[in-house]
């Protein structure tokens, strides 16, 4: 189940998930720190074969929430790994008040992984504020639903034009539209997109979509140009 992405880096992909209808693929990353604790990121559904797999890499420390939409299989995974931290991002704690957070994300790497992992908020978005990561040692930049593409099979009648008009199944990954609109405060998301092109990217990872594992600062510059420009 879970396959080697890059260096010290592992995904793993899971059930959809349905909202309003629409069925969005899912998918975790695991990232190895240089301590050897376990950085679980957007974790999907737990099972037993996955809790296998990632028990073999090492002890998980840190279950990451990367934004306030991320957030159904957190309780299952805080229950089967009671000494790790839960990391909420902006806006979850008012919304699951039943999950106990340990830590709160913000604009920079909290002191465990900072080593390892940079990351900047996604600010001025009404829908949420999502987390984006870095990983350092793959070059790997992480980001949740901010950039999407879906296959248009999962699709059918009036949800496939939907699908079509929101850019959420197009020929590459991009921004869907109605994320786009979404951002009313562009100096605040322009601020965090200096951060993240300045990363030295090698690959685009994300949890609904085909990963970008070659040019990945042109195809950041490009995915965000509408919001740099």
């Amino acid at each position: 189940m879970l396959k080697q992405f890059g260096q010290e880096v592992w995904t793993a992909d899971g059930p959809d998930a349905v909202v309003a209808g629409f069925h969005y693929p899912t998918r975790m990353a695991v990232i190895r720190l240089s301590d050897g604790q376990l950085f679980i990121w957007s974790p999907i559904r737990l099972t037993d074969a996955l809790r296998a797999e990632v028990d073999a890499l090492g002890q998980v420390q840190h279950i990451i929430a990367p934004n306030s939409l991320h957030h159904l299989s957190l309780p299952e995974w805080k229950s089967a790994y009671p000494g790790a931290k839960l990391h909420a991002p902006p806006g979850l704690r008012k919304k699951r008040t039943d999950i106990a957070f340990d830590a709160d994300l913000g604009h920079g790497p909290s002191p465990d992984w900072a080593k390892d992992i940079d990351q900047v908020l996604m600010q001025g978005n009404l829908i949420t504020t999502e987390v984006v990561f870095f990983h350092i040692e793959s070059g790997t930049v992480i980001f949740t639903d901010l950039i999407q593409q879906l296959p248009a099979s999962l699709f059918t009648g009036w949800r496939k034009v939907v699908a079509k008009l929101d850019l959420m199944v197009g020929p590459e990954p991009s921004v869907p539209r109605k994320f786009r609109m979404a951002f009313t405060n562009r100096r605040a998301a322009r601020d965090a997109l200096e951060r993240i092109f300045a990363w030295p990217a090698e690959k685009v990872l994300m949890a609904h979509g085909t990963p970008v594992e070659r040019d990945a600062r042109a195809f950041l510059r490009h995915a965000f140009g509408w919001l740099a420009a």
